[in-house]
């Protein structure tokens, strides 16, 4: 069926032609390898058995009573599957009505580099019942992360946020350029023989191998972020294996993972705005301006002013300086509960208030990676494994004048926050090539994906969700939510796209046409159970 059959109106349909044709322009052709999967080169494998463990205490903590815990012999080359095996750490809660099962929701928190190992837990509060019913809900840390066989590149806390962000170093671009060739130097000499290896397209290898391992037929699959790029390459992969799927806030697949990243810059004018309202609505509170204007103002007032003098904040151990707080305030955009945050850390850079009075915890889940919750998994984990997947996912450019070109023009065409994202990555230092071409994503399969998406999302925009969708074609159906924010359902976000996720998950009965939820505020929805709000503010500290 052609996407003209599947989306309603004209308006839509010319809208997504146009912004299709937008992104193209920006990504440029797909090289035509890269749409060719080497299928015949990876082995069919029979997955090993997960062995339970008694308690989730090694593996998971904070784990809730019911979660079991357990691990998972997985290949580490699918070419080579008698070959050298890592482990993946596996979590269950078993559906909550046996007599109703359905069968398994794999859940993904994003990332990359994302440990899902306590998404049971969290999600056990958060879907509706009859979704528990129904599914025994399964988390997972992907390969090399976390509780699975870690990788990292011997890096310092700090060093690993600056390099996954890739932070100017010293105002200077060859600076910079010479720090991410040091991380380069430095994954390749700590994991070298892992980091080729942890790549998507395997990931996507590892959630068959826990399928087979929970002697499922088919898995269904809830994820968000980098999670809806790993669902769609698993259905794409494994169409016949996959049933119910919800993606939410999507990766464009066209953009791994260079050009994905030069889209944050969109939330210059996508998403800003939405602060800046804020801020201008409650200036009686911060002090910063009362029009859009004063506080767009404002933002280059204090990127001048930090550049100029930082401001020393003790309780992270950090110097708050221009490009930190340009990475701050960009993750303030995820979400509007964090907004009073952004405010106060903007108060701070402005001299209004201490560095002391900001609360450690809340800016810490703005500014950094999660931190591991046990020493076995080195501090780097987060860092090391999210860059192993986009630097040996796709192949990325080694010309250092080239990132500073586009670099320079993202950063006077999108002033606020064309910087993050188009900056030189450790990936043009990168010691290996990727090991395989990207899996093409395609409308072979069932109609079987939910896609969504927010509007104003600063992290995966909407155009690139978009994109995603007409790739898909007759497979999906698309619920777009007219706000802004990174992550939709679930996350007291908006009720609407939670009753679409939770609806689907417990009917199976996609819309007939793509439809749009309209936009809700935090003052619409009933106050959290305390059980509720710590899901939700553990999520809020995963979803990336």
């Amino acid at each position: 069926m052609k996407v003209t059959q599947i989306i309603r109106s004209n308006s839509v349909r010319k809208r997504v032609v146009i912004m299709a044709a937008i992104s193209l322009a920006i990504v440029g052709c797909v090289p035509s390898v890269l749409q060719r999967v080497h299928a015949e080169a990876v082995h069919a494998t029979t997955a090993a058995a997960i062995t339970w463990q008694p308690s989730c205490a090694a593996l998971d903590p904070g784990a809730a009573s019911n979660q079991q815990c357990g691990t998972l012999q997985v290949p580490l080359d699918y070419k080579n599957p008698s070959g050298r095996k890592i482990t993946v750490a596996v979590s269950k809660i078993p559906a909550a009505d046996p007599s109703h099962r359905r069968g398994v929701l794999l859940i993904n928190p994003g990332g990359p580099g994302g440990a899902g190992i306590d998404m049971p837990t969290q999600f056990a509060t958060l879907m509706s019942q009859n979704v528990l019913n129904q599914y025994d809900l399964i988390g997972f840390d992907p390969r090399g992360v976390g509780q699975s066989t870690p990788v990292t590149c011997g890096l310092t806390a700090e060093q690993g946020e600056q390099a996954l962000v890739p932070l100017t170093q010293n105002n200077n671009f060859n600076d910079t350029a010479n720090f991410m060739k040091m991380v380069a130097d430095k994954c390749a000499a700590a994991s070298g023989d892992l980091l080729p290896y942890i790549t998507t397209n395997n990931t996507a290898r590892d959630m068959d191998q826990i399928r087979q391992g929970l002697g499922a037929q088919k898995i269904s699959y809830f994820a968000y972020s980098y999670g809806t790029y790993l669902g769609s390459v698993y259905t794409s992969l494994f169409p016949q294996q996959s049933d119910r799927f919800v993606l939410d806030s999507n990766v464009d697949a066209n953009w791994v993972w260079r050009q994905q990243f030069r889209s944050w810059k969109l939330a210059d004018y996508d998403r800003f705005p939405d602060f800046a309202k804020y801020l201008a609505a409650n200036d009686a509170t911060y002090h910063l301006g009362s029009t859009e204007g004063q506080i767009n103002a404002k933002f280059f007032q204090l990127i001048d002013k930090l550049r100029q003098h930082p401001v020393y904040v003790p309780i992270l151990h950090a110097t708050l300086n221009d490009t930190m707080f340009r990475e701050i305030s960009f993750s303030v955009l995820y979400n509007d509960a964090n907004f009073p945050l952004g405010g106060q850390i903007w108060q701070t850079a402005d001299g209004q208030t201490p560095a002391t009075a900001l609360d450690k915890n809340a800016v810490q889940t703005l500014r950094s990676l999660p931190k591991p919750s046990l020493a076995s998994v080195p501090v780097d984990n987060g860092a090391a494994s999210a860059l192993a997947v986009v630097c040996d996912d796709a192949a990325w450019s080694r010309s250092p004048a080239q990132y500073q070109q586009e670099l320079t023009v993202d950063k006077l065409l999108f002033p606020k926050f064309g910087e993050l994202g188009s900056n030189i990555w450790p990936c043009a230092y990168w010691h290996n090539q990727p090991q395989e071409p990207l899996v093409p994503i395609n409308a072979n399969g069932p109609t079987n994906i939910l896609m969504i998406q927010n509007k104003r999302d600063p992290a995966t925009p909407y155009i690139g969700a978009l994109e995603t969708r007409v790739l898909f074609l007759n497979r999906a159906r698309m619920v777009s939510v007219e706000q802004g924010g990174h992550a939709a359902a679930y996350l007291a976000a908006n009720q609407c796209a939670t009753d679409a996720a939770n609806n689907y998950l417990a009917s199976g009965v996609l819309p007939v046409f793509d439809t749009t939820c309209a936009a809700q505020t935090a003052q619409t929805f009933a106050p959290a159970s305390p059980a509720r709000q710590h899901a939700i503010d553990k999520l809020r500290q995963l979803v990336r």
